[in-house]
């Protein structure tokens, strides 16, 4: 069914308040929800500005009725093209005081990271933060793009970082954050199985990599089955997997002071 259930903006507004739902009832206190404005509005001509109030109302309502810390990442989605990115980036930037950070996901190979050069330095001009889709379908190059032209904090999937030593190293060296997706890298053959998946070694280089779900509605799983399960067979060990999990809180798009009250509030 996909998007083609969000036939209004009230759809959109529910989705997004049993998103939060769903993270209460997997016990998860802190979550970054990413949501594509467009791609959202595009089944049923909604507009791309009134998705992202829904949405940013969804949440609020959800976090207010479950205790839920949640931030929002808005999705350029490339696939479409740099005109239809823009809209999306009006539509989160006319809201910039409830939207944390921008990514850029999509087709990366026919849609490379340099024709959304101006689209990210308004998003950082505006105090967005940044991660970016990179590394996924497209080499180590895509990486490099986005850290470097984009300005990404943080790459999601990153998988193929691991085809460049000297990525590795700088990776490494200045805390760049790598979202790995395991369940989801395996479905889309990015990956071919989970004993080969490139998220031990990034820990082991000392990457700075934590576990994700990337879209659960279409993964069918949800974040405990990636740690007891996906982790496990990607052959991490305990340790390992609390590195992940400690990586995670590190690489949250939150301030010093936010990070050690989810460590408190997680502890009691």
């Amino acid at each position: 069914m996909g998007v083609k259930v969000l036939g209004s903006l009230e759809a959109c507004r529910r989705v997004a308040f049993e998103n939060v739902a769903d993270l209460a009832q997997a016990n998860i206190h802190y979550a970054e929800l990413r949501f594509s404005p467009g791609y959202m509005a595009m089944s049923h001509g909604l507009p791309v500005e009134g998705v992202v109030e829904a949405v940013i109302e969804g949440v609020r309502q959800g976090c207010e009725h479950y205790g839920v810390q949640v931030r929002l990442i808005g999705i350029m989605s490339r696939t479409f093209g740099d005109k239809a990115c823009l809209q999306e980036l009006e539509g989160l930037l006319a809201h910039r005081d409830h939207i944390t950070a921008v990514d850029l996901a999509g087709d990366e190979l026919g849609f490379p990271g340099d024709q959304f050069l101006n689209h990210f330095t308004r998003a950082r001009d505006a105090g967005f933060r940044v991660t970016v889709h990179a590394g996924e379908a497209a080499g180590p190059e895509s990486i490099w793009q986005a850290i470097h032209e984009l300005g990404a904090e943080r790459i999601g999937h990153g998988v193929k970082a691991i085809q460049d030593p000297a990525l590795m190293d700088y990776l490494a060296e200045h805390g760049i954050g790598i979202e790995s997706c395991l369940t989801s890298n395996i479905q889309t053959s990015t990956v071919a199985s989970l004993d080969v998946h490139p998220l031990k070694q990034f820990l082991q280089h000392g990457v700075m990599a934590c576990i994700n779900t990337d879209d659960p509605a279409v993964q069918g799983i949800e974040l405990p089955h990636e740690y007891q399960v996906a982790a496990p067979a990607a052959g991490l060990n305990a340790d390992e997997i609390r590195q992940a999990q400690e990586n995670g809180l590190y690489m949250a798009f939150l301030s010093a002071e936010e990070k050690q009250a989810l460590r408190r509030k997680v502890a009691g």
